[in-house]
């Protein structure tokens, strides 16, 4: 496994695409120092690998996708708000990338995911960076997020549900912010939902597509 990065996978090819995500609005250098370090080429397959830099999201197997840049740089940079978070949990690990850029940001991140295979195939790449700050759950029950870990000040959702679930609201703390993808298949935006004294707030950020969010396969 290639740590480092050479030829495609050199630090110019990722300044390029950091290029890109600050041409694009992400203002947040934390977020695009994060990225900058993280070796996207390692969460994709060998063969695709050759576009690990492109801004756009690529198959991962099992129907699955790792996102495109430019959302992951989005996603982080609004659930951060500019702050440092304590615990984030993470609803839908796939390839690990997301993940990993969060690692570098919040003190811990707590990642769910049903398949197996992708879950440990995250695990393996984040151990072989040293991300010890990511604690990992197997989801089962179709039950959603990891709720006996306790309540978090930030929630990211990498698919998309229908409906946002009820359990995921009320895995939030009071000051918390949730970042996630709903609608169908042919209809989907990325919204902010944040919880204070007297409730939630919804704001929404931009139209999206995402894979469907669903339980236990």
């Amino acid at each position: 496994m290639n740590l480092n990065g050479i030829g495609m996978t050199s630090m110019r090819t990722r300044k390029r695409l950091i290029d890109t995500l600050r041409g694009m609005g992400v203002s947040d250098e934390r977020v695009l120092s994060a990225m900058m370090e993280t070796p996207r080429h390692l969460f994709v397959d060998e063969g695709i690998s050759s576009h690990a830099y492109d801004n756009s999201s690529l198959p991962i197997g099992f129907g699955q996708t790792i996102s495109q840049p430019y959302i992951v740089a989005l996603m982080t940079q609004v659930l951060l708000d500019g702050k440092r978070l304590k615990r984030v949990l993470e609803v839908g690990t796939g390839s690990g990338y997301q993940s990993a850029v969060l690692s570098k940001l919040v003190g811990d991140v707590y990642t769910v995911e049903r398949i197996v295979p992708l879950l440990k195939k995250a695990k393996l790449v984040h151990y072989r960076l040293k991300m010890r700050n990511i604690h990992y759950k197997l989801a089962k029950g179709g039950k959603f997020g990891w709720s006996d870990a306790g309540l978090y000040d930030g929630i990211i959702v990498t698919a998309a549900p229908v409906v946002i679930p009820e359990e995921l609201y009320e895995q939030l703390e009071i000051g918390g912010r949730m970042v996630i993808p709903y609608g169908t298949q042919e209809s989907q935006e990325l919204v902010l939902i944040e919880r204070t004294p007297e409730g939630f707030t919804r704001k929404r950020l931009e139209a999206v597509r995402f894979v469907p969010l669903i339980g236990e396969a």
